[in-house]
């Protein structure tokens, strides 16, 4: 099945279609520029114009930077408050004229690199980390999605993991990545003594320079960089959105 995949991130939306049997992106992508203002106008406006460009009318898979069930959004650490309880897969779809089905962004980044990716036939517990702006979760067992985890905020003496290790952390504090590994060791050892995962998959914008950070991250768990590096969230989504279709057709 052929699925738009979208994901609206703090660094712009970005869209492509997806051949979700293969787990394949089959076109080129499309972005908008950097996301200054969140507001939901602004994001509809920007997933409407996006969604034309590649005249697109079959379905949509949406990775979207906050907890959603049933298509609504939970919560809003890392978006305009003002998109709290709203219907967004109503109002994507009705804005783009097309089935839209919306998950959070980092459970689509495990999605994909559990179904296609690095995660691929793993089982027992895997913890997706995506490390950008912030630090997004997904939980797996046994290839079972634990939906909405937000592992980022914990705070360890006072302070969020995302505040303490977070790529926007380190550019703003322009910290070496030698000391970078060990904030994102201290932060896995502490999943580590709670969960005993079986493999970490670290994507977000980390994964597409892995070989100089994660080499210095010494811990027990196995640790992986996400396969599809930043396009993870958009395989996932549409492959979400897939499932979703089929299951209900």
């Amino acid at each position: 099945m052929k699925v738009l995949g979208i994901d609206i991130g703090s660094y712009g939306i970005k869209a492509a279609v997806v051949d979700t049997v293969k787990g394949e992106i089959i076109s080129g992508k499309k972005s908008t520029d950097k996301l200054e203002d969140s507001r939901p106008h602004k994001i509809i406006s920007k997933v409407h114009k996006l969604v034309k460009k590649f005249d697109w009318y079959g379905p949509i898979g949406c990775a979207f930077p906050a907890a959603i069930h049933k298509g609504r959004v939970l919560s809003a650490s890392r978006i305009d408050s003002a998109w709290i309880d709203a219907d967004v897969e109503h109002l994507f779809s009705e804005i783009t004229g097309c089935s839209v089905h919306l998950i959070n962004d980092t459970d689509a980044t495990g999605m994909a690199e559990m179904t296609f990716g690095v995660g691929k036939g793993y089982r027992g517990t895997v913890i997706v980390l995506t490390v950008g702006t912030g630090i997004g979760s997904s939980i797996f067992v046994d290839n079972i999605l634990l939906p909405n985890t937000e592992l980022g905020l914990i705070e360890l003496k006072g302070i969020s993991i995302e505040e303490r290790a977070s790529n926007r952390v380190r550019k703003e504090e322009g910290i070496q990545r030698k000391i970078w590994a060990k904030r994102i060791q201290f932060a896995l050892q502490y999943y580590e003594k709670l969960f005993h995962p079986e493999l970490f998959i670290i994507g977000g914008q980390l994964s597409k320079k892995a070989e100089k950070t994660l080499p210095y991250v010494k811990i027990t768990t196995k640790l992986k960089a996400a396969g599809f590096q930043n396009n993870a969230s958009i395989v996932g989504a549409a492959y979400h959105a897939a499932s979703l279709s089929l299951h209900n057709s």
